[in-house]
């Protein structure tokens, strides 16, 4: 009888990171068991992770490579498939230039694919237009941030939520979204700490928060705005912080002024008393911690609503202390690691310009070539429409599934269809490879080793426990040998051999290595050399990394789209315990699947009553981009006037209805609010 083998790993769903043990018996998984020991879960896993593997063996994973004739798929050697996309993307940068290419890694995957796939394009193939999905949840974080602070990540460890006093939840439905940290937030809230959550919805957190403030969708700058100015003038600001580690403050007191809770009432339809009696709970204690996720970053006014966290927690100097400071949530296992390794169009590995001449000179460097592009890439968001425009021919997708995550998914659509030549590298045929040219299979996380970098900045290992089915190859080897047959010798002899060099390029990452990571349970960053412990909590005594911390004063201003006459709801997406993401994993998993089969809508009793909802009815709501078919969940979790809608289900995805509009800075898209109705769309 075979022996069961226990492989330690990283959970691939959200950010929290958490560790658990493969139990794998005769090359099969079949179990998971949590780790007792791992910081984060604690012999806990929320219901994803206690079915993390099950889609691993599932019977739809692609095994070989395919190219597309005539319409129709057929099965294709890897020579065969690798040969034609090197020929394709060769030949349409000579002919279109090097910026008619773009590259889409994934948060999926590891720091070392992230890593390869922004060398490709940027080493092998000259063009910065190299982006994944963070552009389409954090990358309002990354920008706001580091304008702010000089560093665009969670600022302090989920540890630290045990301690807090004070805790505000904004944005971000915690033990849905990241349940092992909402739980933590709940054992806090009933050892004594006072919870504030500002939402539309009567989120879980709400039960056991002292204030629940309902705003309305997108008004996030006008009530943070009220809490300062409630703030300065009963003199709750702490001076001493302010005084000696931020610039911008007079700026900031002025603009604040006019927000008087009544006239912020006006706005966000959040009671007066209740906003100023909750700035006052935020302030007064010396450890408050802000918590936030998509519902501040996926606005037009994205990297406003971040700044303005940063505002509130400089103004009371709830920053660069141990359960203090600004906490975004990453939505993904390896958001945060794709960035950190420069799967971005503006930066390198560790947030290096790609406009400064020194990184360049660097990276030309250290990867042995000459002429690395100047300017800033094309981010995911602004792909499809450049596609339509002919600007962009070839595009090569590694483990993301746009026509399920992307706004306005009719537009993504006819961008993909414009292209060339699309590849689509993954271990399903997603809804977006099923528009490919070529299909390339790949491994899941339990078929590899790697790193991934978790929402409080640990790089943790992952450990390949089973082989790859069929003829299906790791991220990174498929990257290297297409890099080798264009004509620059990429090789490794392991994942780790990569890791080694991204570690020399990125100062953040710099005292990494596998044998550091093996010896506990990865290492925070920024870890700039081997002695280094690496760091549990940012800008320690208020020092930030790009100096001062810089006030930002910010006007309220309203989404792009409001409801009116024809359109009089406000929609608002997110996610639901038992899915993630795009479903693309979950949809192959028995018990998630089992537990939310199909899409639905949350709407209020008094709206439902209004346009005649029955509940459990099938409905269709329309916006101005499309229809989709919903089931009717009417409740009071969601306000009146709004309703909510999760983005999983590719069979009636939310994204048909939400609005390709973006943050001028970040280029995020607004999925949280947008005008829809109940019924079909007659245009």
């Amino acid at each position: 009888m075979s022996e069961v083998k226990q492989v330690l790993t990283t959970c691939s769903y959200c950010g929290c990171g958490c560790g658990f043990y493969l139990k794998v018996k005769d090359g099969e998984i079949i179990g998971i068991t949590p780790s007792q020991k791992h910081p984060v879960s604690q012999s806990s896993l929320c219901v994803k992770g206690w079915n993390g593997a099950e889609f691993v063996q599932h019977p739809d994973r692609l095994t070989d490579p395919l190219i597309k004739e005539n319409g129709k798929f057929r099965k294709a050697s890897w020579d065969e498939a690798l040969s034609l996309l090197v020929k394709k993307f060769s030949q349409q940068a000579k002919e279109g230039g090097p910026d008619s290419l773009a590259f889409f890694g994934s948060a999926k995957c590891s720091n070392e694919e992230n890593y390869l796939i922004m060398k490709l394009a940027r080493a092998v193939f000259k063009t910065n237009n190299v982006d994944h999905c963070a552009r389409l949840c954090h990358a309002s974080t990354v920008a706001g941030l580091a304008a702010v602070f000089g560093s665009g990540a969670m600022t302090n460890s989920i540890d630290e939520f045990l301690d807090c006093e004070v805790i505000l939840i904004t944005g971000s439905n915690t033990t849905e979204q990241h349940p092992l940290i909402g739980s933590r937030i709940i054992k806090a809230a009933k050892a004594g700490a006072t919870l504030i959550v500002v939402d539309p919805r009567k989120i879980q957190l709400t039960k056991f928060a002292k204030f629940h403030l309902k705003q309305n969708c997108g008004t996030d700058v006008a009530w943070m705005n009220g809490m300062m100015r409630v703030i300065i003038k009963e003199g709750l600001e702490d001076k001493e912080f302010i005084k000696n580690n931020t610039e911008g403050y007079e700026e900031l007191k002025k603009t604040v002024e006019k927000y008087t809770p009544e006239y912020v009432e006006k706005i966000t339809g959040i009671p007066a008393e209740e906003l100023a009696a909750a700035a006052r709970v935020f302030a007064r204690s010396r450890k408050s911690s802000i918590v936030y996720s998509m519902g501040i970053t996926q606005h037009t006014t994205g990297v406003d609503n971040v700044k303005s966290t940063a505002n509130l927690a400089m103004l009371t100097g709830n920053i660069g202390r141990p359960s203090t400071g600004v906490n975004p949530l990453r939505g993904q296992n390896n958001v945060q690691g794709a960035c950190d390794v420069g799967a971005l169009p503006n930066v390198y590995s560790g947030y290096q310009a790609v406009i400064d001449p020194k990184n360049r000179e660097k990276f030309e460097k250290a990867w042995g070539v000459s002429g690395l592009p100047d300017k800033i890439g094309v981010p995911v968001t602004m792909v499809p429409q450049l596609a339509i425009e002919g600007k962009i021919k070839a595009l090569y997708i590694m483990g993301e599934n746009p026509m399920v995550s992307e706004p306005n998914t009719a537009h993504v659509e006819k961008g993909l269809n414009a292209l060339d030549f699309l590849v689509v590298q993954d271990i399903f045929l997603t809804e977006t490879a099923a528009l490919a040219d070529v299909v390339l299979p790949a491994t899941s996380f339990a078929e590899k080793d790697g790193t991934f970098t978790s929402t409080e900045r640990r790089v943790e290992r992952i450990r390949k426990a089973v082989k790859a089915p069929g003829q299906a190859r790791e991220d990174w080897q498929i990257i290297c040998e297409i890099a080798t047959r264009a004509g620059y010798k990429m090789e490794y002899a392991s994942a780790q051999a990569i890791f080694t060099e991204l570690a020399q390029v990125t100062p953040s990452y710099h005292g990494m290595s596998y044998e550091r990571l093996e010896k506990d349970f990865g290492l925070q960053w920024p870890c700039p050399n081997l002695d280094h412990p690496g760091t549990k909590y940012l800008h320690k005594d208020g020092k930030f990394t790009r100096g001062k911390g810089l006030f930002s004063a910010i006007e309220y201003k309203p989404p792009v789209e409001m409801p009116d006459e024809e359109y009089p709801l406000v929609l608002t997406t997110g996610r639901q315990y038992f899915h993630y993401h795009t479903r693309t994993m979950t949809k192959r998993t028995s018990t998630l699947e089992r537990e939310t089969p199909e899409c639905y809508i949350e709407i209020n009793p008094l709206d439902a009553k209004k346009y005649h909802v029955r509940k459990e009815s099938l409905i269709a709501v329309s916006s101005r981009r499309g229809t989709i078919t919903v089931r009717a969940k009417v409740s009071e979790i969601i306000k009146a006037g709004t309703v909510f809608i999760p983005f999983h289900f590719a069979e009636a995805a939310a994204n048909r209805l939400t609005i390709d509009a973006f943050d001028p800075v970040a280029k995020i898209p607004e999925f949280k609010v947008c005008a829809v109705k109940i019924g079909g769309n007659n245009k």
